[in-house]
């Protein structure tokens, strides 16, 4: 796994005003934008300064990058000429912002600018919980997405996976704030930046200018925007440092290069499968999705309702960040998503003990999330809150909840309309590689479909496709169904999830489900009587006393067969090719791949969670856009990174 880069909490930043009213930064002693003509600055500056929308009228991907987000402004008017040119590509706009904005402050700051009403509302709509790390937000049914990196942009833009067409370069005054105008920080922004790729910014300080020069950029002066006298364009014609980004990415074309054959084959149509086909789908793909059962949702991702709420470590450590990443972009999908069974009615995730209560005490305090991410509950306050005694004090996460798999798979198949084609009751038995397309075909060895790209989303059963052998264990688990009179009379208390090493729902997601048990290859798809017990005791040892006169031999339950990966995370990406050489010095920048073939593996029991971002990661590294998590945390789900470990061990295989 790649060396822990924890991120610093976020300090928001506070609204003040300079004499004349223009939004002040206190902590930076300068102005977020011009005194007079905020709107037309960002069109003289930024639109004008890097000839848009005319040079992204054709493109059918144009990505921006900025620093310094700001109000915003700059992103509201390149979205409103984006609607207003007709544009039939797609636009990404990146931007990194140290300190963000609070809701309701964003709103009240936003408010006179009433051209822009409509678009500020859905932006203000989609604003992202304030936790650091990126934050991708989708618009107009996706053909924007908007990627804010929240936290110092010299830590987070080198982090940035993209290859960018044009640059805003926005903070405040050089000489306020030389972080952001710093010559590592350019040559990061410059790293992700095709050639001829452009910039601007209405800065023409010395040290600025020296500093772009230096590494590869033609500049020219302009007439500024008032009270600036001139402003400063760029090219990127001949950049001294060279874009590195895809190079591990094999199935992935540069934007500048051949446009990828849109066609894909997904195995299986379990929360994972059903949500790159949609992710895929909405980038315009043409996807043949194979379920050997009769309806989606029909293994792991069956049971009635699972919880949805993220995974903290008081080192914040890439699983962590990760997870919090992946719950903040659920939420967002699950939102938007029509039809779709759940409910964001909060989890309280209960200590093991003291010392874990302590534990949790002591993360919260560590972390400095905002309360509506997560905040500590005593006991006393935890019983007020759920309307009975907890076995201890615990987290609390407002945002969280349950939700139905299988509403979440029947709601992405919907959405990704008819190019997703379905296939059910059909089984793919063999994989096989053709000149330019990889070939599906049953087991009577009938052709079922050909396609440049395979997914394979079908968990322990991927191993059975594969000449390799990826490390992922099946784990059973069973939940168990609480009988109508007892769900009934929780209905008088229990109103949240409730968890800890197992977890009861509340009666409002229809089956109070009680689990859930975790056995290490065990493939027993039979309900066992000792399993139920288990899971009563589960939640005895949440809520003391729930479970008493429940006879564990008269409930009903469910089986799935979850899988999950030695480090317990996923795996999202290209496969390797373990039968290729190798260098001594091999990466995965560099390490050989099997074009075409990608993983959407081993979500263990965090399905609910992990599957949406999942698959906009995996989409967006088939399609070239913009990742939409850090390049570690990219790393760190890599399907080949085992593989790598072991040949770096002196071994054959995974």
């Amino acid at each position: 796994m790649p060396k822990q880069a924890t991120l610093p909490p976020l300090i928001p930043a506070e609204r003040a005003a300079a004499g004349d009213g223009t939004p002040y930064s206190e902590a930076y002693g300068d102005v977020y934008h011009a005194t007079h003509g905020a709107l037309e600055q960002a069109r003289h500056v930024f639109l004008a300064g890097n000839e848009l929308p005319a040079r992204w009228h054709d493109a059918e991907r144009f990505v921006i990058c900025e620093a310094g987000f700001g109000l915003g402004l700059n992103f509201l008017v390149t979205w409103q000429a984006w609607r207003e040119s007709k544009a039939s590509g797609r636009l990404h706009f990146v931007s990194a912002e140290k300190h963000p904005f609070r809701r309701d402050d964003l709103a009240e700051l936003l408010a006179p600018y009433l051209e822009l009403e409509m678009l500020a509302s859905e932006l203000l709509r989609q604003w992202p919980t304030l936790t650091p790390g990126f934050h991708r937000l989708h618009f107009d049914g996706g053909k924007l997405a908007l990627t804010l990196l929240f936290g110092d942009a010299q830590a987070l833009l080198p982090q940035l996976v993209a290859k960018v067409d044009a640059v805003y370069l926005d903070g405040f005054a050089p000489a306020k704030n030389p972080e952001l105008w710093s010559p590592a920080l350019l040559a990061a922004i410059t790293r992700k930046c095709h050639d001829k790729a452009s910039l601007a910014t209405w800065s023409v300080a010395g040290e600025l200018r020296r500093g772009l020069e230096q590494l590869g950029w033609v500049l020219e002066r302009r007439a500024g925007f008032s009270p600036k006298r001139e402003m400063l364009v760029a090219r990127c014609e001949h950049a001294t440092l060279a874009p590195n980004d895809f190079r591990h990415v094999r199935a992935v074309p540069a934007a500048a290069g051949p446009k990828p054959q849109r066609r894909a084959i997904v195995v299986g149509a379990g929360l994972a499968g059903t949500a790159i086909s949609e992710r895929l789908a909405n980038r315009g793909w043409q996807v043949d999705l194979f379920e050997r059962h009769a309806a989606p949702a029909e293994e792991a991702s069956g049971n009635p309702a699972g919880i949805l709420l993220p995974h903290l470590a008081k080192d914040d450590a890439l699983a962590a960040r990760l997870s919090r990443a992946c719950f903040l972009y659920a939420l967002q999908r699950f939102a938007d998503l029509r039809g779709l069974n759940w409910a964001a009615c909060g989890v309280l995730q209960v200590a093991r003990d003291a010392a874990h209560e302590a534990l949790q005490r002591a993360t919260v305090q560590q972390l400095q999330l905002p309360a509506e991410f997560v905040e500590f509950l005593e006991r006393a306050s935890a019983t007020a809150l759920i309307g009975r005694e907890p076995a201890h004090g615990g987290w609390w996460f407002p945002g969280g909840g349950w939700v139905s798999p299988g509403s979440v798979c029947t709601s992405l198949l919907a959405a990704g309309g008819e190019l997703i084609r379905s296939h059910f009751g059909t089984e793919v038995k063999l994989l096989r590689r053709s000149a330019d397309n990889w070939q599906a075909f049953d087991g009577y060895g009938r052709l079922l479909a050909s396609a440049p790209h395979v997914i394979l989303a079908n968990a322990h059963a991927a191993n059975h496709l594969l000449a390799q052998v990826l490390p992922l264990t099946p784990i059973r688990g069973q939940v168990s169904y609480l009988p109508a009179p007892i769900a009934e009379n929780m209905q008088k208390y229990l109103r949240h999830v409730v968890c800890r090493a197992g977890y009861v729902t509340p009666p409002a997601a229809g089956t109070v489900c009680v689990g859930a048990s975790f056995d290490r290859g065990d493939m027993d798809l039979r309900i066992r009587t000792a399993d139920h017990a288990g899971n009563l005791q589960r939640l005895d040892d949440l809520l003391p006393g729930a479970a008493n006169g429940i006879n564990p031999t008269q409930l009903q339950g469910r089986v799935g067969l979850r899988t999950a990966a030695p480090d317990r995370l996923p795996l999202i990406g290209t496969l390797p090719d373990t039968h290729a050489q190798v260098i001594s010095a091999t990466t995965l920048d560099t390490l050989p791949r099997l074009s075409g073939l990608h993983a959407l593996l081993g979500l263990s029991a965090r399905g609910i969670v992990w599957a949406p971002l999942a698959a906009e990661l995996l989409a967006s590294r088939l399609e070239g856009d913009p990742l939409p998590i850090e390049r570690d945390l990219v790393a760190a789900v890599d399907p080949a990174r085992f593989h790598l470990r072991a040949l770096r061990q002196g071994k054959t295989g995974l």
